[in-house]
């Protein structure tokens, strides 16, 4: 796993100087910490999907400036470009699986396996979930069959037998997510239309945040009226589509604060503002405090 430490958060890449290898990778949770320990705890984004299960141990995880309770039978989903990091705690076992979309997305015809499974890209349910009862069985005969492959990556339909054996592991815990929230009395998640739309809105608004793309041209991208793309956010997520461009930017604003040696200028040049005071009225517009303020609030 390669490292790219530029003046801003540490951002880290799978395989990225062997383009020959396969982007997929497990690790077991304790052993990758003990020799990642530094990178692990420092706040950092992967240009790669990752799995963290905490099979046991106690302690808490940082996603995007909220920490998260960590108990034994944990999962994460963490998605590209979200910053993450562990805390100090040595004492958790567990696994920890890496890949990519390509990797997923064995064929050009193939709709997204990512927009269809709810697990990723979404900003309306936690990062994580726990899991109970024979379930771990279940997930621990997916790892088993993972790692057996692994053993054989040479031999003829590895690579599809793996991305097979990844997607049943994540579809199975699709159905135990939806499941409990349905036993607690929530609306368990159903990819439909208009669903399948609004994970694209949220992908290009990730792809395009900083560009000042406006509503109308997002809408011209997803080949559907503007009025459509209001009517979609509205009904899903109670929310205009101009509210989760503000959100969206507004994120990473304050990723790069709080995570960035980067001054408050050449943040606001990262985002897009060519003017570095309008970029300070905007997020005092949408925080109800100035850049300097917030960056000194949370350090």
């Amino acid at each position: 796993m390669a490292v790219k430490k530029t003046g801003t958060i540490a951002e880290y890449h799978l395989n990225r100087h062997e383009p020959g290898k396969l982007p997929f990778a497990l690790y077991d949770l304790n052993e990758y910490l003990q020799l990642n320990q530094v990178d692990a705890t420092r706040p950092h984004i992967h240009s790669f999907y990752q799995v963290i299960w905490f099979k046991s141990g106690s302690g808490t995880h940082f996603v995007d400036f909220k920490a998260y309770e960590v108990t034994p039978d944990t999962l994460f989903f963490i998605e590209k470009n979200q910053v993450h990091y562990f805390d100090m705690s040595s004492n958790y076992q567990g696994v920890l699986i890496h890949f990519n979309e390509l990797f997923l997305k064995r064929q050009d015809n193939e709709m997204d396996f990512l927009v269809k499974c709810d697990l990723f890209h979404n900003w309306y349910r936690p990062p994580c979930c726990k899991i109970t009862g024979p379930f771990d069985a279940v997930l621990e005969e997916h790892i088993r069959q993972i790692k057996i492959e692994l053993q054989h990556t040479e031999a003829f339909g590895s690579d599809l037998l793996l991305n097979l054996y990844l997607k049943a592991l994540l579809i199975q815990v699709q159905r135990e997510r939806s499941r409990q929230e349905q036993h607690t009395g929530k609306k368990p998640f159903a990819m439909d239309e208009k669903r399948m739309q609004l994970l694209q809105f949220v992908n290009l608004l990730n792809d395009h945040y900083h560009k000042g793309l406006k509503i109308t041209d997002y809408a011209q991208l997803m080949h559907i009226s503007t009025r459509t793309l209001s009517e979609l956010t509205g009904q899903i997520l109670a929310k205009t589509p101009s509210l989760m461009i503000q959100e969206r930017m507004i994120l990473e604003a304050q990723r790069l604060l709080l995570h960035s040696h980067l001054n408050i200028n050449q943040v606001g040049y990262r985002l897009g503002f060519d003017d570095p005071s309008y970029f300070v009225k905007y997020f005092k517009k949408h925080t109800q405090m100035s850049p300097s303020e917030f960056r000194r609030s949370v350090t």
